[in-house]
């Protein structure tokens, strides 16, 4: 499919901008609010915030819809980006596994 990695210079936030801003949401949400005392308990409430993200909580950038909705309608799309107009400015089409 020609997908290939692309790498960012050390000390580049801002070269990967979505990255950051979800990082940045995991740690403000979830782990600064937590205070872990077993690896399997952090286990399980990171797989419950993950689907919390994906499944239940839509996200502006794509159109006020959740990412497994997203995902399904690229999926449906044959892996290309929804043309609707609501999801103009949408470029991608993962979800967090």
């Amino acid at each position: 499919m020609g997908v290939e990695t692309l790498f960012i210079e050390p000390g580049s936030p801002w070269e990967n901008c979505y990255v950051e801003s979800f990082n940045s949401r995991m740690r403000d949400e979830l782990l600064e609010g937590e205070l872990f005392l077993h690896i399997d308990e952090m286990k399980y409430v990171v797989k419950r915030w993950r689907m919390d993200y994906n499944h239940y909580r839509p996200h502006s950038s794509l159109g006020y819809m959740t990412p497994a909705g997203f995902a399904e309608l690229c999926h449906q799309a044959g892996g290309l980006r929804p043309q609707t107009p609501v999801l103009s400015g949408v470029h991608d089409c993962g979800i967090l596994s």
